[in-house]
């Protein structure tokens, strides 16, 4: 059986989470697999889907992140035939794939005090590559001589103009500002 949910049946509490280990400790969760938000008309939240099977005897559960794959419409997400492919493919293989899908034994849940919020499984963090932060100062140094440059131009057009007393005021002002 499949479900779909939003993601606080994940790791709420209460009658929520009595529910939830009764199902883990029972081994009738076989996968919870996240969707981004937008995905369907009538809610704009992210979902979940839980997969439930009953008389399973394995007690792993696999968590697939699909929050990521998707086409963008105007007011809302679809999934592309390659992404549903992906997910299906994934989950009957029960297959490990780095910053999507992680293969979770009953003890790591257990770890996480039934906790199933999938970003505890599947860790999708994306390492920011390095500043260079000679190259920004070089960057910015050079930008600097440009305005400097930009601006002695402009107090020079300035300079040039027929100063009249009506805009004599405004061109010292002008002035000012770049002096």
């Amino acid at each position: 059986m499949a479900i779909i949910l939003p993601h606080g049946v994940l790791f709420r509490g209460a009658a929520e989470g009595r529910i939830r280990k009764a199902l883990i400790d029972r081994h009738q969760i076989e996968a919870v697999i996240g969707f981004p938000d937008k995905l369907f008309l009538n809610t704009s939240i992210p979902v979940c889907v839980l997969i439930l099977r009953k008389n399973r005897v394995a007690s792993d559960i696999l968590f697939v992140d699909a929050s990521k794959d998707f086409e963008k419409l105007k007011n809302q997400k679809q999934l592309r035939t390659e992404d549903v492919k992906k997910i299906v493919d994934t989950v009957v293989q029960r297959k490990e794939i780095e910053k999507y899908a992680h293969l979770a034994t009953l003890d790591e849940i257990k770890e996480n005090d039934y906790n199933l919020n999938i970003p505890r499984y599947v860790d999708t963090f994306e390492e920011e590559e390095p500043i260079d932060i000679e190259a920004v100062s070089r960057e910015i140094t050079k930008i600097n001589t440009e305005i400097k440059q930009a601006e002695s131009e402009f107090l020079t057009m300035l300079n040039e103009l027929a100063v009249t007393p009506e805009n004599k005021a405004l061109i010292e002002a002008a002035k000012g500002v770049f002096e």
